[in-house]
């Protein structure tokens, strides 16, 4: 049995060694990935370590107990710096630009505790390798209506051109903001997403069209290239109601009437679809060939001419433009392949005056109604019909 005094000493000799095998800064070494402690300081990084990270998800530093005194985040490959912002109040970091697609980032964080002791965290993340991306393509062309606008009638549409298997995952991405504020909804035809008001759009509506798609999963490894942000301008309402049993075309201004012309529709075998047709394109002189609707020559019904004033209003032929072969019947019968035929002054004014997103309203035609996938037949849903087009249930 040791003396007390023995004791205690060799007590205080196993205590300094103890101390001698401890750091003598409490300095941390750098590490990858979580949270580093050093001091009481705690940094972590987000996303965590690892493969197939979203490069729309924002790559955040976060400190407690310190302050951030730096944060990079650089693509291994390309040597480049990712854009950030330090919080004011030194408490947190976050990239304000997206990452790359298949591509790899190492972050280091350097921050220092309230005990004024320095800190290095780091983390290594490589994000996901898309077999094909997704653009939000437009329809129309945002530079070809930038002048004159749409009409009240105008759909907007994001054509993708790929497979959308995720639609509601992409539709709650696309947004149509209306100024002054409209009800509206998205529908579906394959692989592209239309949006329409209830009524017509109000005359001088704004309208900010976006798609936030960068990094959204479109299904079968497919995924949205870039976001994207638009605005349109709605002209003035023009509206034309073809009627097939006045065999008239009325034209109203902003509601108020201010022509009317003698038309002749389609005739029994290739009568005008019924309901509001679009205006999608004009041409002051075009050539109409109906083979681009499947009659191709050799066939009955076959046709190939040069018109004037032509403003196409469905993708399956039907147009209205200048016919002086029909002038005789204009006012009386239908004798057109499915178009609206004017004389040359009528076609002259209907074309300078009427453009893209306009409405032309058929009636009594004895034709079907224009089918929803045809270009612009998204008015011949009801309003219900309408909204159960959306992917979103």
């Amino acid at each position: 049995m040791f003396p007390k005094k023995t004791l205690l000493s060799a007590l205080l000799i196993a205590g300094l060694a103890l101390s001698a095998c401890s750091s003598g800064d409490n300095a941390a070494a750098p590490s990858e990935g979580g949270k580093q402690a050093a001091s009481g300081v705690s940094v972590s990084i987000e996303p965590a370590a690892g493969q197939n990270v979203n490069p729309a998800i924002p790559v955040t530093v976060k400190v407690t107990n310190g302050k951030l005194s730096d944060v990079t985040v650089t693509n291994t490959a390309k040597g480049k710096a990712v854009k950030g912002e330090l919080a004011a109040d030194g408490l947190s970091w976050a990239t304000t630009e997206p990452l790359g697609y298949a591509s790899t980032y190492k972050v280091l964080a350097h921050a220092t505790g309230t005990d004024g002791k320095p800190v290095e965290q780091q983390s290594q993340l490589t994000t996901i390798s898309p077999k094909s991306q997704a653009n939000a393509n437009l329809i129309p062309a945002p530079a070809s209506v930038k002048d004159s606008g749409v009409g009240v009638g105008q759909p907007i549409v994001f054509d993708f051109k790929v497979p959308v298997k995720n639609k509601a995952e992409v539709e709650k991405q696309l947004s149509v903001e209306s100024t002054p504020k409209q009800e509206g909804g998205w529908y579906w035809i394959d692989n592209s997403a239309h949006y329409r008001p209830k009524e017509y759009w109000q005359a001088g509506t704004t309208l900010k069209v976006t798609a936030k798609i960068y990094g959204v999963d479109f299904g079968n490894g497919v995924f949205g290239a870039e976001d994207r942000v638009e605005t349109y301008k709605v002209h003035d309402s023009w509206i034309a109601k073809a009627d097939g049993n006045t065999e008239q075309m009325q034209i109203f201004h902003n509601g108020e009437m201010v022509k009317s012309m003698p038309i002749s529709l389609g005739k029994d075998s290739t009568p005008t679809h019924l309901g509001a047709h679009v205006i999608s394109d004009k041409h002051e002189h075009y050539t109409m060939d109906s083979c681009t609707y499947g009659v191709c020559q050799g066939q009955p019904g076959y046709y190939k001419s040069n018109e004037n004033w032509s403003l196409r209003i469905s993708n399956d032929g039907e147009f209205v433009h200048e016919n002086p072969n029909s002038v005789g019947a204009q006012g009386s019968s239908n004798v057109s392949h499915g178009c609206i035929n004017l004389n040359g002054a009528n076609a002259q004014w209907f074309y300078q005056n009427l453009g893209l997103g306009d409405v032309v309203e058929v009636t009594n035609s004895g034709g079907k109604p224009l089918p929803v996938w045809d270009l612009y037949g998204d008015w011949s849903p009801t309003w219900e019909q309408w909204k159960a087009g959306s992917a979103i249930k």
